[in-house]
């Protein structure tokens, strides 16, 4: 304990000298989708290798066929220590609306946000703030003796855009970036005050469905009521996706969907968490989906089918009495658990072909697949990281699950073959990819101190 508080006194020493660095790095407009800051996006890849090479790594700027990686490496002094490789992406969402910013968006400021102190950029919150915090705390490190364990360190400069780059880059790097275990910050706490782990990613299945009756626009005077109108069956079909008790009707949906662990479950519960709340800050009030579950457990841990999109007949001004040949709709499944995305897939396509008459013919267009992930709550990794935010914060971290998916965590684990703690700082309303774009100074403060905690916790 002794080694760690001077880690952490030398975090909070460095402070001020941190803030400073985070603030060079904001003033970087490293937006990656608009080719005219690709010299931008090189600046701050060349600026964060040279920090970490500051700091004793074997730090590169790798090129890509898109904006470059930043790769870095550092060993421990001490032996049989496990290995991380920590992710974050240094690339920026653009600024617009110009208009609604209350400051330049890369003059980085210390504002009084609702009455909290806040660090306001782009970038500040997702994912430049989140992703020094981790160097801050290596630096608190290196700074009194060493580091805890092998790190290995990957910025990313495409997250934004979907990064494009990094599936080859994995690839072709895959012995360079194998570790024990991956640590991921672009996530966020539970409140400004709890702590959080992201234990869960959904997965996704997203089919488009395109139903054929007549051989060309029929007259709905002459042919209504005696041809199939493809816009009334594909909207039966689409009706008959969802019970009354709000359970999706597919065969074999729900396969591989596992209960909560009565640990998170009861953790839940006990979250304070207004659903009325939540639903009434969109204009609804009534929850849909199935009837026996909370709010939370819908949007975290079960899965789900939704209709994304649908079109078919005249879409212009006025009326137009048509029947149409073709009408289609674009189809999305968020997965959970074991859920196998190709069954999946399969099994909503035998449903359509099942309501469909015999003279109407369907196409079925894959957008893409990817399976659920999630930490076993049983990690000794994931128990470790529980005890080090608990230390850092005296509260108990919620094991939350996420709607979304992160592509690079599903990356590790299927190319590399590595489990990943979701470890991040932010807050719901930091207003990421919006104006006035801010991190929390605590946020950033704490969150150096806790990855500290967390690298210490997993070599003990």
């Amino acid at each position: 304990m002794a080694a760690m508080d001077a880690v952490l006194a030398k975090i909070d020493e460095n402070r001020d000298a941190a803030l400073g660095r985070l603030f060079e790095l904001l003033r970087i407009p490293s937006i990656s989708t608009d080719p005219a800051y690709a010299g931008a996006c090189e600046q701050a890849a060349t600026y964060l290798a040279d920090e970490l090479s500051g700091l004793g790594f074997k730090a590169s700027v790798r090129p890509t066929a898109g904006r470059p990686m930043v790769l870095a490496h550092a060993k421990s002094t001490r032996r049989d220590v496990p290995h991380v490789l920590f992710y974050g992406h240094y690339d920026v969402q653009p600024v617009d609306p110009r208009a609604l910013w209350a400051s330049d968006p890369f003059a980085p400021e210390l504002a009084e946000v609702e009455g909290v102190k806040a660090i306001v950029a782009r970038g500040a919150s997702d994912d430049k703030g989140q992703l020094m915090t981790f160097v801050e705390a290596c630096r608190g490190f290196v700074e009194t003796g060493g580091l805890p364990c092998d790190v290995t360190i990957l910025f990313e400069g495409e997250e934004e855009t979907g990064s494009p780059s990094l599936p080859a880059f994995l690839s072709d790097n895959k012995a360079e970036l194998k570790a024990d275990l991956a640590l991921v910050c672009d996530t966020g706490m539970w409140d400004r005050d709890t702590p959080a782990v992201t234990t869960m990613l959904r997965g996704l299945v997203l089919e488009e469905v395109v139903v054929t009756a007549a051989n060309r626009d029929l007259h709905s005077g002459m042919y209504g009521g005696a041809a199939t109108n493809p816009i009334n069956l594909l909207a039966r079909i689409i009706a008959d996706l969802h019970g009354t008790d709000g359970r999706v009707q597919v065969e074999g949906f729900y396969d591989g969907v596992e209960e909560l662990p009565r640990e998170v479950a009861d953790q839940w519960k006990t979250l304070p968490f207004d659903e009325a709340e939540f639903l009434g800050g969109v204009g609804l009030s009534v929850a849909a989906g199935e009837q026996d579950r909370s709010v939370l457990e819908k949007i975290w841990s079960r899965p789900t089918c939704d209709v994304n999109g649908i079109q078919g007949g005249y879409q212009g001004s006025g009326s137009k009495t048509v029947l149409p040949a073709k009408a289609s709709a674009k189809v999305s499944f968020r997965l959970v658990g074991k859920q196998n995305p190709a069954k999946v897939a399969d099994a909503f396509r035998d449903f359509v072909r099942e309501r469909l008459p015999a003279d109407c013919k369907v196409e079925f267009i894959s957008h893409g697949a990817s399976p659920a992930l999630s930490l076993p709550f049983s990690s000794e990794a994931l128990n470790r990281a529980k005890r080090a935010l608990h230390q850092e914060w005296d509260k108990e971290p919620v094991m939350a699950g996420s709607g979304g998916s992160i592509p690079i965590v599903g990356s590790f684990k299927q190319d590399l073959k590595m489990d990943t703690l979701m470890i991040g700082f932010a807050l719901d309303d930091d207003r990421i990819h919006s104006p006035n774009e801010k991190y929390d100074l605590t946020s950033f403060q704490k969150g150096a101190r806790s990855w500290a905690r967390i690298l210490n916790a997993l070599t003990l």
